[in-house]
């Protein structure tokens, strides 16, 4: 009898054994390449919505996304400085459209995920083809980043919020982008006119 328990048991510790290694067997880490200046052009799906862009990374809480489509969007530009949000047409700065709203609440959640996970050392996750697929939670739900060999970021998603952001053509930026940019932010509520609508901005009249 005690040799049948034991024989149980054995094999019973084997099967989790092998079974905590399946689980396991993906989890892998890279290098992180987030904490750094770059830009890359985007492919933004937020619900309905289907957007081009370029984003730029100047640093920790300092980003950057021009959009080159839909029309209504065209040629506006987003900017986050440390928690304030401006947005300028051909250097004409307004507050932020209606029709970007949506974008800039997929901003915040993409620029907390980012800069939070640029802290690390190392980039932990599952790998899966050669990429890193990184989960994680924030306030506005459940998201999944992923970085490719040398830690630069490829994609992210939110699938309870109907987004998802591809970027391409990611390329480092220099010192001298990032001291451009904390100089040059447009401030977020003094001096705007009327948000564009179909790619046209009405400028205030002079007082």
């Amino acid at each position: 009898m005690k040799r049948l328990v034991a024989f149980v048991v054995t094999i019973i510790t084997a099967v989790c054994l092998g079974a905590c290694s399946a689980v396991g067997k993906n989890e892998t880490t890279k290098p992180n390449g987030l904490d750094s200046r770059f830009q890359a052009a985007v492919s933004v799906e937020l619900d309905e919505l289907d957007a081009e862009g370029t984003i730029k990374r100047f640093g920790d809480g300092m980003w950057e996304i021009e959009f080159a489509s839909p029309n209504t969007l065209s040629g506006v530009k987003l900017s986050f400085n440390e928690g304030n949000v401006s947005a300028s047409y051909k250097g004409l700065n307004f507050s932020v459209p209606q029709s970007a709203l949506p974008v800039k609440a997929m901003m915040l959640n993409l620029i907390s995920a980012v800069d939070d996970l640029a802290k690390n050392e190392e980039l932990s996750g599952e790998e899966a083809d050669g990429m890193l697929k990184i989960s994680g939670s924030l306030d506005g739900g459940e998201y999944t980043l992923t970085v490719d060999k040398n830690g630069s970021i490829s994609s992210f998603e939110m699938p309870n919020n109907k987004l998802k952001i591809t970027f391409s053509e990611v390329t480092m930026l220099g010192e001298e982008s990032a001291s451009e940019a904390s100089t040059t932010a447009a401030p977020t509520e003094a001096g705007v006119t009327a948000a564009p609508t179909t790619g046209a901005v009405t400028t205030a009249p002079a007082a």
